[in-house]
């Protein structure tokens, strides 16, 4: 009697595969769409995964996810050239059981994508060109260096405060100017050692400065290149609005007509409140946590210029600070500026103040 061996044929079939993305290996669990394949470690390529559905479900349709963190979206790049739907998530948006947060660990967090992938439970994030990422590192990068050079800043205030090292009259630290620099320069402390010190410091401070200036120049560049050039210059026309900001909102949003509505612009921003209900009660809650914080910063920081320059969101700001806090109601206005922002990307043109808000 002759056996004749029958290749497996999983076409027409699902396959559905959770990843927990680590540096040096990946949990990996499969389901089919009846019952769980298995979950393994397997190190971090993306090759041995493939080579390993197309082993053992040749012909299947294969559907991965993981959520997004430190990875990037390379391995969804990888992914998606080999054929396989690959689709990334919010961690914060993976439906979990009390238990699985009770006994928290990488199968269990795999197996739970894996599970959630199957169940159709998963809204995927907007994944931007490659381009478009570097252009977002970019311009992120610029705020790093912000955040590094107001540190800087703060430890040499520490130390002039921790010395009792008092400024004379006519200079102030609230703008460092080149006097002001000149006169961090001349301080002497008793040691060599406090000399070092402070020495030390402003050199970090002038390196900062230097890769900060670099980096403007470079992202005031890009804003000439062509594929911003336009939208820079409707953005700028909106009060409160810069070139530096506008490129923070173009390489953030990437493209305004993925959301469908102000209300999910916003939302993305950050500019909505929260909201907790139980019962017949239904409490609105402060500014929600979850946002943008790039954007949300921004905004927030380009209201308060264009609340002075702008005669309707002026009037509108009066208004909201007779009944309540002004920083709650920058917030508003920074909803206000979030719509003017909106038409002109959408409408493609330049924004023209008015009386009405």
């Amino acid at each position: 009697m002759t056996l004749k061996h029958t290749e497996a044929d999983f076409r027409g079939q699902h396959i559905f595969v959770g990843l927990d993305i680590g540096k040096k290996s990946w949990k990996t669990s499969i389901m089919t769409e009846e019952l769980e394949h298995k979950t393994f470690t397997q190190v971090p390529h993306v090759e041995v995964l493939v080579n390993y559905l197309h082993r053992t479900f040749p012909g299947a349709t294969y559907h991965c996810v993981y959520e997004a963190g430190f990875c990037g979206f390379w391995i969804y790049e990888q992914l998606t050239r080999y054929n396989i739907d690959c689709i990334v998530v919010n961690p914060a948006d993976v439906p979990t059981k009390h238990r699985e947060r009770a006994f928290k660990s990488n199968r269990v967090d795999a197996r739970k994508l894996a599970r959630s992938l199957r169940n159709g439970d998963l809204d995927p994030l907007y994944i931007p060109s490659r381009a478009a990422q570097e252009d977002r590192t970019l311009v992120r990068t610029r705020q790093s260096l912000v955040n590094e050079q107001t540190r800087c800043k703060n430890q040499i205030k520490s130390m002039l405060s921790y010395y009792g090292v008092a400024l004379p009259e006519g200079i102030t630290d609230k703008h460092w100017s080149k006097r002001y620099l000149t006169f961090l320069e001349q301080i002497t402390m008793e040691r060599a050692s406090g000399d070092h010190a402070l020495k030390l410091h402003l050199a970090k401070l002038s390196s900062v400065r230097l890769l900060l200036a670099d980096v403007t120049t470079t992202i005031r560049r890009l804003a000439e290149d062509e594929r911003y050039q336009s939208s820079v210059q409707y953005l700028i026309s909106v009060p409160g609005v810069s070139t530096l900001t506008a490129m923070i909102l173009l390489t953030e949003l990437i493209d305004i007509n993925r959301f469908h509505s102000l209300d999910d612009l916003a939302c993305y921003c950050g500019l909505v409140p929260g909201e907790h209900s139980t019962g017949e009660e239904d409490t609105i809650t402060t500014i929600t946590s979850r946002r943008n914080p790039f954007l949300r910063r921004v905004l927030i920081e380009s209201a308060w210029v264009a609340a002075r320059k702008d005669p309707a969101l002026l009037a509108s700001f009066t208004l909201l600070s007779k009944r309540m806090p002004k920083n709650q109601a920058i917030v508003r206005i920074a909803r206000k500026l979030l719509n003017r922002i909106r038409f002109v990307l959408k409408q493609q043109q330049y924004y023209h103040t008015s009386i009405a808000a």
